[in-house]
């Protein structure tokens, strides 16, 4: 036979198994079938890198990640330079932070992805946080309102209207107390508590190898923390809607629908988001890969990543939108007309020590857990320390800014006996 007619051996797609991959697994002893057989998925895994683990989708997600964190820092710095109302721009600048703390945690996250599952330490600081975002814009509706026994003046025995899509109709008949504005701050309150420690549990799981993201399994601790979590979430969304259902045309004049629907969109749809991602991959929806860089990764896994990648975008448009939801127009007018200078940076750090500290969080949960102050509503007010020190009665001071020669900014909180009792 000439060379002419002499067989060519075809091209294989790389990764692919050709006849004589067939016929070696149809020839060989069981055990050894499924080695070749491993080998051969593994090759196909290593030929197809995941996206989530290329240099383009790292700097894709850094450009948007870096983008919104110049954005919210520049925002962060404008207010802090423009500090004139302490009681309301401390909570404004503690909800900006969530974008840099979900920001550099997914992408943190995502850079590295892998066996070791990283994600879980970095997620963990990052559903911390987002229950402080809660909390503080629950107060910041507070302060806009001017404090608990303000609100109480103006909406105590307002019978509560019947709304199906506030959640309402079962209230029918009921009327607004002091026991609505407690249920509305403990709904929350809990958020804060329930979020860190169910944080805690998923360290303490992953460690003993007992929580892998996105299994559902019941001898998993992913299944029964997402179960709570979801309720502890939707109780404090709740309450929110519940406070705003009942101060909507308070809250109209600073325009709290941009920033209700913003903080909401950030903290609600992400959790939201995670969840759908893992419910497709367990339905072979989204591939779970098996290997990465040569390991196994857990269940779960690529599922976190997609969310990360996705989250990492988001902050982009999330910074542009907290940007004008909480602008710092009014705060640099009140600043122009007054004849103060401009803060110095000392003042500056100041702002930012008080902002951070958890000091508030503390001293509202034991107000309104404890049953001591269950008949009492709290009002917080900014005094100037002249010639009297304090006064007599419910009286708790606490310096709230740098004191001066002359003067000292101090911020009481008073409590008011309710008229109901609870």
């Amino acid at each position: 036979m000439s060379n002419a007619t002499r067989a060519v051996p075809s091209p294989m797609a790389p990764g692919t198994s050709g006849p004589g991959t067939a016929a070696r697994l149809a020839s060989a002893p069981p055990f050894s079938a499924v080695s070749l057989l491993t080998a051969a998925h593994n090759d196909s895994q290593d030929s197809q890198q995941l996206f989530l683990t290329t240099t383009a989708a790292h700097i894709i997600s850094g450009i948007f990640v870096w983008s919104a964190l110049i954005i919210t820092f520049h925002q962060i710095y404008t207010h802090l330079r423009n500090y004139t109302i302490p009681k309301e721009q401390r909570y404004i600048i503690r909800i900006l932070f969530i974008v840099p703390v979900y920001a550099f945690d997914s992408w943190l996250s995502l850079l590295l992805l892998g066996s070791h599952q990283y994600y879980v330490y970095f997620d963990s600081v990052r559903d911390c946080y987002e229950a402080f975002v809660i909390y503080s814009f629950l107060s910041l509706c507070f302060e806009y309102l001017g404090g608990e026994s303000t609100i109480m003046t103006e909406i105590r025995g307002k019978p509560i209207a019947s709304s199906c899509f506030y959640g309402t109709c079962c209230l029918q008949g009921m009327s607004y107390s002091i026991g609505f504005l407690r249920f509305c701050k403990q709904a929350t309150l809990q958020f804060c508590i329930v979020k860190p420690l169910m944080a805690i549990i998923t360290i303490i799981l992953q460690a003993f190898g007992k929580y892998h993201d996105g299994d559902f399994n019941v001898h998993s601790g992913y299944l029964y923390i997402t179960i709570i979590y979801n309720f502890s979430v939707s109780l404090a969304l709740y309450a929110l809607f519940l406070f705003y259902f009942a101060t909507m045309d308070l809250l109209r004049p600073f325009k709290p629908v941009l920033k209700f629907i913003t903080i909401k969109a950030v903290i609600f749809l992400s959790f939201w988001q995670g969840t759908l991602l893992a419910i497709l991959e367990k339905c072979g929806v989204i591939p779970e890969v098996q290997i990465i860089d040569g390991k196994e990764v857990g269940a779960g896994t690529v599922a976190a990543g997609y969310q990360n990648f996705i989250i990492c975008i988001e902050m982009f448009f999330a910074s542009i939108a907290l940007r004008y939801a909480f602008t710092c127009q009014v705060y640099r007018e009140k600043k122009e007309n007054s004849t103060a200078n401009l803060a110095p940076m000392q003042s500056i750090s100041s702002g930012l020590k008080e902002t951070i500290s958890p000091q508030d969080i503390v001293q509202d949960a034991i107000h309104n857990f404890s049953p001591t102050y269950q008949q009492y509503t709290q009002q917080s007010m900014q005094e100037a320390e002249c010639k009297v020190p304090g006064q007599n009665g419910h009286v708790a001071t606490k310096v709230d800014g740098q004191s001066s020669r002359k003067s000292k900014n101090i911020e009481k909180r008073m409590l008011i006996l309710s008229d109901e009792e609870l």
